[in-house]
């Protein structure tokens, strides 16, 4: 069974937003609202500062708290690649998913269910990269199955520095972004 994740190049992020928009075009998402967005953070300090650009969206966790505090089920792991999803139907709207995601990766919809990123599940199914990879300009995002060796993820984070967000919260999340 594939787990799916990312892997982000920040040096090659230039926080063009393409990924942001071709989120929002691709799944419908409400003005106003994003599943992505791009995070800027400088690091050290005068004159040897570091400026880290990249791109953050929901994490896909290994143990999402979404998870294991929904009360109707809606926010479930799915099978196909490990994906975390809200099944919105029977989303009540309670915001126990926002409250407890560590990345604030999650918004309510007009519509009044929890939403967020999918990694367009419905695009990954029929072979395709998620929309945010498929636009990249500098070719920083890469889509993959981190329990097959061989995928281009996997021999990333094997071959080049990286780190996670947010790594003490427990969540074992499936972003990386290489250093």
């Amino acid at each position: 069974m594939a787990r799916y994740g990312m892997v982000i190049d920040t040096v090659r992020c230039v926080g063009c937003m393409d990924c942001v928009v071709a989120c929002k075009t691709e799944n419908e998402v409400p003005e106003g609202l994003n599943r992505d967005w791009i995070a800027y953070e400088t690091r050290g300090k005068h004159p040897t500062l570091q400026m880290e650009i990249r791109t953050e969206r929901c994490n896909h966790c290994d143990e999402p708290p979404c998870v294991t505090c929904c009360p109707t089920g809606a926010s479930h792991v799915e099978d196909f690649g490990r994906i975390v999803l809200v099944t919105h139907q029977e989303c009540i709207g309670c915001k126990a998913c926002l409250a407890s995601c560590p990345y604030d990766a999650r918004f309510v919809h007009p519509e009044g269910y929890a939403d967020k990123c999918t990694f367009c599940i419905h695009r990954v199914k029929d072979g395709l990269d998620p929309a945010c990879v498929a636009v990249c300009p500098t070719h920083c995002m890469h889509f993959g199955d981190f329990d097959d060796p061989n995928s281009v993820v996997s021999r990333l984070l094997a071959s080049r520095r990286h780190h996670a967000l947010l790594v003490a919260a427990g969540t074992a999340p499936r972003i990386f972004y290489l250093d």
